[in-house]
């Protein structure tokens, strides 16, 4: 039987005492969640060392995100392939090792899909698009309240590439018998400039070749008909025939 989840004190010197490789970065936590849920949850992976929830000083309420430091680099590994968009009290977790999350891998190759059927969920939409290169985040956004679909959400690439050949491929077709839209997304606290500029892909350019690893498939939601299993992404009913994973966009074809 494990022993409950250790006290994660110790400040500054906890973070340097942590094993960053076996240690994960968790997500979109609904605020019921606490150490002890977290412990449970991940506990179904590996033994875990230690749990760390930064909470707000004053409220003492976490601020929606944590750290799981397991014993072993294998089993957080194993645990960001398994439980990555899981669902906790109605929200996908967000897995990742925790020195990968970080705005820094992100290059500006983000793109809005809209017009989606109210059943794609962020499973569906990262088995979709990862055919196309290598997925940061796969987001659809959702009614707080209801938790329903609102119809559209966003994704990112590590590369201008990838987003080119996903906006070329996937803008117009058919995902769940609905045309989806596909378009560099608008870029936060702007007067409508979107991703995708001349100015972000010279950035992205200069940036060293040694970018961020690919985050793992959300696992399948069980029960769900017509799923794709856990596993790596394969997309053998959405794939567009046309352009098969790896093959550069079209020429001519430049960010908006």
């Amino acid at each position: 039987m494990a022993a409950g989840p250790p006290q994660s004190g110790g400040g500054i010197q906890q973070v340097y005492e942590r094993n960053q490789e076996a240690t994960i970065y968790v997500g979109n936590l609904d605020p019921k969640i606490d150490e002890e849920v977290l412990w449970e949850l991940m506990c179904q992976c590996g033994p875990v060392a230690n749990i760390h929830l930064p909470r707000d000083k004053i409220t003492q309420t976490h601020q929606g995100y944590g750290f799981v430091e397991f014993k072993n680099e294998e089993d957080s590994d194993y645990t960001i392939k398994i439980m990555n968009m899981i669902r906790l009290f109605g929200k996908p977790i967000r897995c990742n090792k925790s020195s990968q999350d970080k705005k820094t891998n992100e290059v500006g190759a983000n793109l809005f899909i809209g017009n989606l059927e109210p059943e794609v969920d962020e499973k569906m939409l990262y088995d979709t698009f990862s055919a196309f290169g290598v997925l940061l985040f796969a987001k659809v956004m959702r009614d707080p309240d209801t938790g329903q679909s609102r119809g559209f959400g966003f994704i990112s690439y590590d590369t201008f590439e990838a987003s080119d050949a996903a906006l070329a491929g996937m803008n117009g077709q058919f995902l769940c018998n609905r045309p989806i839209s596909c378009s560099y997304a608008y870029k936060k606290e702007t007067k409508g400039e979107r991703h995708g500029s001349a100015a972000e892909r010279l950035i992205a350019a200069s940036r060293p070749k040694d970018g961020p690893k690919p985050a793992s498939a959300p696992a399948a939601a069980p029960g769900r008909p017509g799923m794709p299993g856990g596993g790596p992404p394969g997309m053998p009913t959405l794939r567009p025939p046309s352009l098969p994973p790896g093959m550069p966009a079209p020429p001519g074809m430049g960010g908006r």
